[in-house]
C-alpha cells in the first residue's frame, strides 16, 4: 500500500469566528475550522478581542494582542490546542476580572 504524503507550508490569510469555532482561511484556498474550546483565551475573549488579530510573519501564525495569545497555523492544522497550564490561565482570567482588587 502506498501512502501519498505531501508536505507544504500553510499560511493564514484571514481568521473568522462562529459562535463556537475559529476558522482560519489559508492562502492556498483551504480553510480549517477548530473548536474555540481548544483555546481558552480566545473562548474567554469578547467578539471584538477575537476579531482584533495580527498575522505573524507571512501568515505562519496569528497573534491576538488584547488576549496575549499566539497560535501557529502549523499547530492548528496538526490539531493541537492550547498547552497553557490551568494555573497560568487562571492567573490571566483573574487579572481580567473587573472585580480584581488591583484594578
Amino acid at each position: 500500500m502506498n501512502i501519498l504524503t505531501v508536505e507544504r507550508e500553510a499560511f493564514a490569510q484571514s481568521v473568522g469566528f462562529t459562535e463556537d469555532s475559529m476558522v482560519v482561511y489559508l492562502v492556498d484556498g483551504r480553510s480549517v475550522s477548530v473548536p474555540l474550546a481548544w483555546y481558552p483565551r480566545l473562548s474567554s475573549g469578547t467578539k471584538e478581542e477575537r476579531e482584533d488579530y495580527e498575522l505573524i510573519g507571512d501568515g505562519e501564525g496569528i497573534h491576538w494582542p488584547g488576549l496575549d495569545e499566539d497560535i501557529s497555523v502549523e499547530g492548528i492544522i496538526a490539531g493541537r490546542g492550547s498547552v497553557e497550564s490551568a494555573e497560568s490561565l487562571n492567573r490571566w482570567l483573574s487579572a481580567r476580572s473587573p472585580s480584581n482588587p488591583s484594578e
